[in-house]
């Protein structure tokens, strides 16, 4: 009985003192009074027309021949520094490149306005 007794008298001072903090008001931190805008976030660049890519009729195309461009889309939607990263080995490079320039593009758009991003474009050409 008398080391409960003890123990209880040890602890009192833990016990009142944790009692006295938690019931001194707590205050935030002071916020800053600027408004951040929230981002709606970014939304890709996507293809809104294409045209048809003229093939030599003495081309050799293998079937289903992929293309692999990197290209910029600028804010009002064209291709700039198109540039071919994986070629079908068939001689088309410049034909597929003239091809996607003509191509019309909606633009990426970052809280809802258009931006110039970078984009991977596969283009498969099929005879």
């Amino acid at each position: 009985m008398r080391r409960i007794f003890f123990a209880s008298l040890l602890l009192s001072p833990l016990v009142l003192s944790a009692a006295a903090h938690a019931s001194q008001p707590v205050t935030d931190p002071a916020t800053p009074t600027s408004v951040r805008p929230l981002s709606t976030g970014v939304k890709p660049a996507r293809v809104l027309s294409s045209t048809d890519i003229a093939i030599p009729a003495s081309a050799i195309v293998p079937t289903n021949a992929e293309f692999v461009l990197h290209l910029n889309v600028t804010a009002d939607g064209r291709a700039q520094d198109v540039q071919v990263i994986k070629s079908a080995g068939v001689g088309l490079d410049g034909t597929v490149a003239a091809a996607v320039r003509q191509f019309r593009f909606s633009p990426a758009t970052l809280d809802n306005q258009p931006v110039a991003t970078d984009m991977t474009l596969n283009v498969f050409v099929q005879r």
